[in-house]
């Protein structure tokens, strides 16, 4: 299912609009909470789905991985019990990676028949091939699947990043082939590259030849610095086409994605969000908020003043500090219930600035206050 979007503002090579699957439309710019297991850690679909932004902005689609739901509970279970979206109770839309990243990240035997590697449940031999990961994902049921692709770490020789994005490539001409489910079901292409410019532009067009249904770009965030980082985006974004959504893999601070969005990326997921909430860290328009700090154990105060989120207009920064010094999961809900909301916001404003004009004046203040965190700044 070829996937378009349609443009309703623009802001210099920034865009806002609204891309149709054949379960529903979601709005673009568009951050993915990541439900690694099928659901969010330390909330449920139904909560989650409850969430609400500043401007109305609703959790649209959530981002599960393949990877650990083909080895526990397995996609064939999955497939047996309705789906992911029935399986977890997630009515919206779905979008589920290859597992390419967790694999490659795992050490694994790469052949051009496809990665070979051990399970970090029970240390059992798989081998996840570009077919088989294209399998598992449509009986997942998922509305946007991935292709399998080699995520190289970085910094990586010239020659690991070549042998990634001709593999990359090759992989996706089988998963083009192997995908069946086309009717309701949207496949997309991942960029690789590194950081180096002209093995970006050519995995750009070496991927858009294959006239997939939507274009990811992939590896990067995974070491380099944000001024290294943005280089090579532009490079792949220069070629993908400006007529379907254009998603950025596992980037999710505020100054990379907003820098992103001014570049033209459409989507954005990353565990960030919520695996900072799980810490105790929350997200404020001031920067980060430690909540286990000393100070707050007497505070009345919300985590931030008005934010309209459940945790903030119910609970105290005293309560939430007394919460995760002890151990209580509920922190975790707590926070994350903030965590994601906050991104909603965020997400929301960069869309209002864009129909506004304004967006250069929001890349400054955003600059301002989250420029010291992101890929390569000390967190």
């Amino acid at each position: 299912m070829r996937l378009k979007i349609d443009v309703e503002a623009a802001d210099g090579a920034a865009r806002t609009g609204a891309v149709a699957t054949a379960r529903g439309t979601f709005r673009t710019p568009v951050f993915m909470p990541v439900g690694t297991r099928g659901s969010i850690r330390a909330l449920m679909t139904h909560e989650l789905a409850s969430l609400t932004g500043a401007d109305g902005t609703t959790p649209e689609i959530l981002l599960a991985n393949t990877y650990h739901l083909m080895l526990r509970p397995g996609a064939d279970v999955i497939g047996e019990l309705g789906g992911l979206h029935r399986f977890s109770g997630w009515d919206s839309m779905m979008l589920t990676d290859s597992g390419g990243y967790q694999v490659f990240f795992l050490d694994p035997s790469v052949s051009d028949e496809g990665a070979e590697f051990r399970s970090t449940y029970d240390g059992s031999t798989h081998l996840l091939t570009p077919e088989g990961a294209v399998a598992i994902q449509e009986q997942l049921g998922a509305d946007i699947q991935m292709v399998l692709d080699v995520c190289a770490p970085l910094p990586s020789e010239h020659a690991v990043l070549r042998a990634a994005v001709d593999r990359t490539a090759a992989w996706a001409g089988r998963a083009r082939v192997a995908h069946r489910r086309t009717a309701d079901q949207a496949l997309f292409g991942i960029v690789q590259g590194g950081t180096d410019a002209g093995l970006r532009r050519e995995s750009a067009q070496r991927t858009v030849a294959l006239d997939l249904d939507g274009y990811a770009i992939g590896g990067l965030s995974v070491g380099e610095t944000r001024e290294e980082m943005l280089p090579a985006l532009d490079a792949a974004l220069a070629h993908l086409p400006a007529d379907q959504p254009r998603y950025l893999m596992g980037v999710g601070d505020p100054v990379s994605i907003i820098e992103s969005v001014a570049r033209g990326v459409d989507m954005f997921d990353c565990v960030m969000p919520t695996r900072l909430a799980r810490h105790g860290t929350l997200l404020t328009d001031r920067g980060r908020l430690n909540i286990k700090r000393a100070e707050f154990a007497r505070s009345d105060d919300p985590l931030e003043e008005g934010c309209g989120c459940a945790t903030c207009t119910r609970y105290s920064r005293g309560y939430l500090r007394h919460l995760a010094s002890v151990g209580e999961p509920a922190a975790a809900s707590l926070c994350t219930v903030h965590n994601l909301t906050w991104m909603l916001s965020f997400v929301g404003r960069i869309r209002s600035a864009i129909s506004a004009g304004t967006l250069d004046d929001l890349r400054v203040e955003v600059a301002a206050v989250w420029a010291g965190t992101g890929p390569g700044a000390a967190a």
